[in-house]
């Protein structure tokens, strides 16, 4: 991993930056730079030993952010269905953070899947087209997502920031995820509405992978930015993971079907495995490791 960098990391609260957050400040300098309108927020980041920056991004004051950071990472994402307030934050935010941190060695944006144009099973390269892929759900995200992309690109241009856009798909892990809500929804009964064009396909990415990842993903930052999908390795559809969900726990999924869904979201992964190698989770291994860290008494062992 990073060892004595100075680094802030966006949206560390958050499922998928805490765990990084918390492995990075074993041996670096780590700031985490949220809205922290919780006191629990903030003690939390403070017992991992990561100095807590209170900052809405949407009308930035980054007074309190050191301009002297040597590696900065984007997690950040706002998604309130306020078109202006989402845009603020998530796209002209992240344009004043770059300015500010400009003399930082590299920038890591996690943008995600969400930007493409829903293509069915088709799976999708860095050079497929672009869209509204998660409307349905979250209005304003893959919006966001891509504006964000586009400044990202002209920031890191402009001023000579090394930067990478990871396209994210499926995080993961010990931490929760999609797959742990589907558990919940199936503890509970709840159906779990999938789009009818099924296998609803992805590439979840265990926490563990992603951690181990970040330092491929700093040092192949560049301007203009590297842009490349980032996921698991292995293809897996929501009604694998929830089947193997039930195996593990006796619970039965079920599933409701509409084309008012996401839909699959298949990910070419060549590009990451040539630049960063291919993830070393099973996903079966990191489904049954999220369900003994999260709800370990759902087990039918237990």
């Amino acid at each position: 991993m990073l060892t004595r960098e100075k680094i802030l990391i966006t949206g560390p609260t958050s499922q998928v930056a805490f765990p990084l957050a918390e492995k990075l400040a074993k041996s670096n300098e780590v700031y985490g730079l949220a809205r922290l309108s919780k006191q629990q927020d903030r003690d939390r980041l403070e017992s991992i030993g990561v100095q807590p920056l209170a900052v809405d991004l949407a009308e930035p004051d980054l007074g309190v952010v050191p301009d002297d950071v040597t590696l900065v990472l984007n997690f950040a994402v706002v998604k309130t269905g306020n078109f202006d307030y989402d845009m603020a934050a998530n796209v002209e935010g992240l344009g004043h953070l770059m300015h500010h941190c400009r003399r930082a060695k590299a920038l890591l944006h996690c943008s995600s899947g969400a930007v493409y144009e829903y293509a069915g099973h088709k799976s999708l390269s860095e050079t497929d087209p672009l869209g509204d892929n998660h409307r349905v759900m979250f209005p304003t995200y893959s919006i966001c997502k891509i504006a964000a992309e586009s400044m990202a690109r002209y920031v890191a241009q402009q001023w000579k920031l090394p930067t990478t856009i990871a396209r994210f798909s499926v995080p993961y892990g010990d931490n929760g995820g999609w797959p742990w809500f589907h558990l919940l929804m199936m503890n509970s009964g709840t159906p779990i509405v999938l789009h009818s064009d099924r296998p609803n396909i992805y590439n979840p990415i265990h926490e563990d992978d992603y951690i181990r990842q970040i330092p491929k993903l700093i040092e192949i930052a560049s301007t203009p930015a590297t842009v490349l999908n980032w996921g698991g390795s292995e293809e897996v559809s929501i009604e694998d993971w929830c089947a193997y969900l039930g195996e593990l726990t006796g619970l039965e999924p079920k599933f409701e079907y509409t084309d008012r869904a996401l839909g699959s979201l298949r990910m070419d992964m060549d590009k990451m495995h040539r630049l960063l190698g291919k993830t070393e989770v099973p996903w079966r291994e990191g489904i049954q490791r999220l369900v003994r860290a999260r709800n370990p008494e759902l087990l039918k062992s237990s």
